[in-house]
């Protein structure tokens, strides 16, 4: 991650989903990492196991493109998601919310989700899609407990990862609030498991009943 690679950054009135437009451009060769698309409006957002994410104007809807080579040497793919959604955390932690990281990209004010990040791989690019409620909702999910620009949120986040954070400086800090996942639960294969009753290993994956699981998202 140099510095200043965050210089290309196409903002959008309105798209589908910045995830796909910024993937489809990628598969394209019309664009190259490092990359980064904003919205002011998402129509069809991309949430976790497929499921939509409404968009509501205000709210933050971003992707990002990375080249793998410029990733830190110690982060395993699987774990991305904890990794830039932990950054992205700590950084709206420092604005003053009480936001917290549920395993393994899901942002959460006390027990209502207010935002998550997917990551997928495409060709040798990592892209990594957020959505998180800073203005509205539907009423399902919440909003984030501070008021704050999304261009305070994105300027402070992507001076964040010109840190090149060692994915061990991201971990070490995680696990010591992994507690904060003793309520919620997470889905293996379309099941449902208790993330009290699972370990955080330093790789970023769980263990459940002796069952090694990382994050598919």
């Amino acid at each position: 991650m140099e510095k200043d690679w965050f210089l290309q950054i196409d903002y959008l009135k309105s798209v589908d989903s910045t995830q796909i437009f910024l993937k489809n451009r990628l598969q394209k060769k019309q664009v190259s990492p490092p990359y980064a698309v904003v919205a002011n409006i998402q129509t069809q957002g991309v949430g976790s196991r497929e499921n939509s994410w409404v968009g509501y104007e205000g709210n933050l809807f971003l992707s990002f493109a990375l080249s793998l080579d410029a990733l830190p040497k110690d982060l395993k793919l699987e774990s991305a998601s904890i990794y830039f959604a932990y950054i992205l955390k700590e950084t709206l932690v420092k604005f003053g919310s009480r936001v917290v990281l549920k395993w393994p990209n899901d942002f959460y004010i006390d027990d209502q989700k207010i935002g998550g990040m997917i990551t997928n791989i495409v060709a040798d690019s990592l892209v990594c899609g957020v959505g998180i409620n800073l203005a509205a909702s539907d009423g399902e999910f919440g909003i984030l407990d501070i008021i704050i620009s999304k261009e305070n949120v994105l300027d402070k986040f992507f001076k964040n990862l010109e840190k090149k954070f060692s994915w061990k400086q991201i971990f070490s800090k995680y696990k010591l609030e992994f507690y904060c996942n003793k309520s919620f639960y997470t889905y293996n294969n379309n099941h449902k498991i208790l993330l009290s009753k699972c370990t955080l290993e330093s790789d970023g994956s769980i263990i459940n009943n002796g069952e090694r699981i990382y994050s598919l998202r």
